[in-house]
């Protein structure tokens, strides 16, 4: 059942986790190795891998013997130490964005954008939200990305290195408290 509220807090909560604007310096660090960055193929890898996941991770979780709930607990984790990450500064996560290839298609859509955390965070918002709220939610994000990835020249400097850092603060503040929300629903759940 479609829900404005719902696509909302998905769209805000995937944007938090994809942090496609604290990625900009990434972005712009491949972009000026390459000379450009190839926007509509990384949107679109994106987006399969994340509706993909949407619809097999559950059957994934399921070979694993492990049900949507504990899933979601452990991406409130996941979460919570990417919004720690956003907001200390430091690297808890190690990278595994690799330099040089043709078009930075791979590292850019899996795992900068549709990596571990998204994909995480995806299947942990099925416990809460409707499946169609969530597709909703993944194109808009889709969107956001897309023009963001077309104009990282012109967000650098409009921007700068300090307006960087304080929207990548924020976005870290709203991840933790997303993530104590994820982690109480779901851990009540189990009880």
């Amino acid at each position: 059942m479609f829900s404005i509220r719902e696509v909302i807090s998905v769209t805000l909560i995937l944007f938090s986790v994809i942090d496609i604007v604290g990625s900009l310096p990434v972005l712009i660090d491949l972009r000026k190795k390459t000379g450009k960055i190839e926007s509509e193929q990384a949107t679109f890898a994106s987006g399969v891998l994340m509706i993909s996941f949407l619809f097999v991770g559950e059957e994934i979780l399921k070979l694993f013997g492990v049900d949507v709930a504990s899933f979601a607990v452990a991406g409130a984790l996941i979460i919570f130490l990417i919004g720690l990450e956003m907001i200390l500064g430091r690297t808890i996560f190690k990278s595994e964005i690799a330099s040089g290839g043709a078009t930075h298609i791979v590292p850019i859509a899996f795992p900068l954008i549709a990596g571990a955390g998204t994909l995480t965070t995806i299947i942990s918002l099925r416990a809460e939200y409707q499946t169609l709220n969530i597709i909703i939610g993944i194109i808009l994000n889709l969107i956001l990305i897309y023009v963001v990835l077309k104009s990282s020249g012109w967000l650098e400097t409009r921007l700068g290195q300090g307006g960087l850092d304080v929207l990548r603060k924020i976005f870290g503040i709203i991840l933790l408290a997303i993530a104590i929300k994820l982690f109480k629903t779901n851990l009540i759940a189990d009880f």
